[in-house]
């Protein structure tokens, strides 16, 4: 039978356990909750600690009673089980960044800003229509105007609704006719005041020269839907689902970061390079 004291041990305590049938008595240095768990289990399976109905209900109710006397421990194992899960989603996306190296880094639908040859990739899913990702643009800009070796890769992702498909559509459109000079369509239109559509895209558009007609029919171009299509699967692969969020070496950053902690980020890829 198990034998157990009246009062609840702490963990300077032994527990003291005989096992019927077995004549050895086996005295053990008490654990929280998760040891005790560990050595009924280990017990469970070795013949030779074979417990019989009465004995099983015993052990549930130690653990029971013991539960509900620290019942602070279920916060523990609740935070352990996070981080272990937390972990597990980091391996796993880390594995899926990559195998999709390609289509994250190396797409050529995709608009690339800074040095093309950086020895650092930034990829930036964003919205037209997403006011962080205005702000972000700042940071983006202040950091390849001061580090000549990163290159930013564009993901068109756009969540925010039709104005937002609308606008992207145009967007990869004047890229595909003009992609030397994205940049300064990207910006102008990040900067615009208000919502961004269709309209106030092509207009951006055509004041840079581009000719509206070629254009829309650049836009009717199945190939620019199947992009953002890729994109759409590729975010939720990856457990994306707001902008900006940043793949940056082998980790996704989600939130506008701020210039600072944008620069330390491209500082650990470079140094894991």
């Amino acid at each position: 039978m198990i034998y157990r004291a009246l009062k609840y041990p702490s963990e300077e305590d032994d527990i003291v356990i005989g096992i019927r049938g077995n004549e050895n008595v086996k005295k053990l240095r008490f654990l929280p909750i998760a040891g005790a768990l560990l050595l009924v289990s280990a017990m469970s399976v070795n013949s030779a600690f074979a417990f019989d109905e009465a004995q099983k209900e015993e052990i549930g109710e130690i653990v029971r009673e013991y539960l509900l006397a620290n019942p602070e421990l279920l916060i523990e194992v609740q935070e352990e089980l996070e981080a272990r899960l937390a972990e597990e989603e980091e391996v796993a996306r880390v594995a899926m960044i990559q195998s999709a190296s390609s289509e994250l880094f190396e797409s050529a639908a995709d608009p690339v800003l800074g040095n093309p040859d950086g020895d650092v990739t930034v990829v930036e899913f964003f919205d037209y229509n997403c006011g962080f990702c205005r702000r972000a643009m700042d940071d983006m800009q202040a950091i390849i105007e001061s580090d000549e070796n990163v290159r930013f890769v564009l993901k068109e992702f756009p969540i925010l609704g039709p104005d937002s498909i609308a606008a992207h559509q145009v967007a990869m459109a004047f890229n595909t006719l003009e992609p030397l000079q994205y940049g300064e369509f990207h910006t102008r239109l990040m900067d615009h005041e208000g919502s961004a559509n269709e309209a106030v895209a092509v207009d951006i558009a055509v004041q840079m020269g581009v000719d509206e007609s070629e254009l829309r029919a650049t836009m009717a171009d199945p190939t620019l839907s199947n992009v953002v299509q890729r994109t759409y699967a590729l975010a939720e692969s990856l457990g994306i689902g707001g902008t900006p969020s940043y793949v940056i070496g082998d980790s996704l950053v989600p939130g506008a970061l701020g210039v600072d902690e944008l620069r330390a980020r491209i500082a650990e890829a470079r140094a894991a390079n």
